[in-house]
């Protein structure tokens, strides 16, 4: 398992800023340490991404798609291993490890089929002797900062495309979780791509951020993380124009209608909520349930939340692994207190689970009924096992209280006629949409969100056209 950053071309242990130690969160073991890097690392990288930087946008289409699919072959040959080292990092369960492994490498197989749009287009301007050229260029070298709750994934969505854009990459993973992007790039050196077009440091952000933002030779940036935090790097953008695609704070809505059929909604709550625990951008944090079945579906997804299993992501079965650091358990206690003291009702969990030996972070799936607005769950994104139920009346009321937040990056709606769940959708503030699906994300589709929730779009095609900048000719012959 390599622990090392790499940075202009080769492994290493030099680390300006000391080191981190990598932690098990089911166990609080220490299964790594990786040396911190700061300015002069992430200065070095720079000047070899952008000295490497024509020479890789100058590789042909084809090589570089070769390049995108060997590693999206090898990605999945080594799915036991990586998902391994996903849930030792970041504490999922292992089998939704295993299909983050396969959700990365998608991102490249789609990259590798998408590569095909940077190929010249003509365009008809029907003026004689005069031809329309429309051809893509990469836009150089770029940066990415990914999160620790998807390590592979959400850097495999950055690097993929950048690559096939024939960008040089340099890339700032969480603290928490680096070991899987240094195994993402053992592997894409090992399927042929020059160790100068890549670099993978970790260390202090604001450092590294700094000197690649203000530098003027990264042009592009690529962030997952806060809204809070996304504003400061926008600010960084600014003053030399850094073009910028933001994935922020998510804050999903989960509508179900009158006509639902309450199975499908009580399986999909459980599905898009519970997954790593309830951290990730896109789990629903606003249940928003007509008022007709609210008690029947408390109670449903009450009985199927209680029979998840509680476990360090490793243990067989595993399918609720520990929150990623004590600061998270106790954010989770905060907004279910808040909610039980602003008159919610606590239907099932609400606490953690002891299990012996191991650090208190394991918080049972929670349903909350009896929820408002006014209440911490229903404004901030709570970031765990939680779910909160509001009655509503209306579609129009849950449309207007989906909408009342200022994030929109994912939402739901679960309703028994196509058409009607369809025009609900049509109607929510936010990128993502789940239609009677609770697993909406795809390699091949745009994802992105509006509002406070960032901008921007990633995966298939409209990711890809992220990285390039669109170049027109007007050629007029002089040949008779």
């Amino acid at each position: 398992m390599q622990t090392r950053n790499l940075i202009a071309g080769r492994w290493t242990d030099i680390g300006s800023g000391g080191a981190i130690d990598v932690a098990d969160p089911a166990s609080g073991e220490v299964i790594a340490r990786v040396p911190m890097c700061g300015a002069s690392e992430a200065l070095s990288a720079l000047n070899c991404a952008f000295e490497f930087q024509p020479e890789w946008e100058a590789t042909p289409i084809t090589q570089r798609a070769d390049v995108l699919r060997a590693t999206a072959a090898m990605v999945v040959a080594r799915k036991d291993s990586l998902a391994r080292i996903i849930t030792q990092e970041c504490g999922k369960p292992l089998a939704e490890a295993a299909s983050e492994v396969q959700y990365s490498a998608d991102y490249f197989s789609s990259a590798a089929q998408e590569i095909q749009a940077l190929n010249e287009m003509e365009v008809s301007l029907e003026r004689p002797g005069l031809r329309g050229v429309v051809r893509h260029r990469a836009v150089g070298v770029c940066a990415a900062i990914t999160p620790w709750n998807f390590p592979l994934a959400m850097l495999a969505r950055k690097v993929a495309p950048a690559l096939a854009a024939g960008c040089a990459q340099l890339a700032k993973p969480a603290q928490e979780t680096p070991l899987s992007a240094f195994a993402l790039a053992e592997i894409l050196l090992e399927c042929g791509l020059p160790p100068q077009c890549l670099h993978v440091l970790i260390g202090d952000a604001k450092a590294i951020a700094t000197t690649w933002l203000m530098d003027g030779r990264v042009r592009k940036l690529s962030f997952t993380g806060s809204t809070e935090t996304g504003r400061l790097l926008l600010r960084q953008c600014a003053p030399e124009i850094v073009r910028c695609s933001m994935e922020l704070g998510g804050h999903a809505a989960f509508i179900v209608l009158q006509d639902a059929d309450i199975e499908l909604a009580v399986k999909g709550a459980v599905q898009s909520k519970f997954r790593n625990a309830g951290q990730t951008c896109i789990c629903p944090n606003r249940f928003l349930v007509h008022e007709s079945i609210a008690s029947e579906f408390a109670a449903r997804v009450a009985v199927a939340a209680a029979q998840l299993k509680i476990a360090p992501g490793l243990d067989a079965g595993c399918q609720i692994g520990p929150l990623i650091h004590d600061a998270a358990v106790e954010k989770v206690r905060a907004h279910v207190a808040d909610a039980l003291a602003r008159g919610a009702k606590l239907i099932c969990g609400g606490r953690t689970k002891e299990i012996p030996d191991r650090p208190d972070r394991f918080f049972e799936p929670t349903v909350i009924a009896n929820c408002d607005p006014s209440m911490l769950c229903f404004e901030e994104e709570t970031f765990g096992p939680v779910i909160p139920i509001m009655s509503v009346a209306s579609e129009i009321q849950a449309i207007e209280i989906a909408n009342s937040s200022p994030f929109g990056l994912a939402g739901y709606v679960f309703g028994g006629n196509d058409a009607s769940a369809r025009g609900v959708a049509q109607q929510l503030q936010c990128g993502v949409i789940g239609v009677n699906e609770a697993a909406p994300s795809n390699a091949r589709a745009p994802f992105g969100g509006v509002k406070y929730s960032g901008y921007g779009r990633e995966g298939g095609a409209w990711g890809l056209m992220e990285y390039v900048t669109t170049q027109y000719l007007a050629l007029r012959s002089l040949e008779k």
